[in-house]
């Protein structure tokens, strides 16, 4: 297969200019991953709710006797699950969109 230099030049040049216009959003997008933590204390237990871009996702409640458990709404349509032990919940974050 015979490229010309012409069109590889211009192939080089657009990939290098599509990565340079990503890289911004993935640094925005990253940045905005940190949650928001809020802690309430109530008579027989703290609450701790984290949000992300003002959305509440999960609840860590933390009983004053017994375990702590988790809250979460996995998609986002106010519906909490309850979670607790050793069972971990996968990040789902969204990096980039097309």
């Amino acid at each position: 297969m015979n490229v010309s230099p012409r069109f590889l030049a211009v192939a080089l040049l657009s990939l290098g200019l599509g990565l340079a216009a990503a890289a911004p959003a993935l640094a925005q997008s990253s940045a905005d991953v940190e949650p928001d933590i809020t802690i309430r204390q109530e008579e027989d237990r703290t609450i701790h709710e984290y949000r992300v871009n003002g959305q509440l996702y999960a609840i860590e409640v933390r009983p004053r006797q017994g375990a702590s458990y988790f809250l979460v709404d996995h998609d986002g349509d106010g519906n909490f699950e309850r979670e607790e032990g050793d069972r971990v919940a996968v990040p789902q974050w969204v990096l980039i969109r097309f």
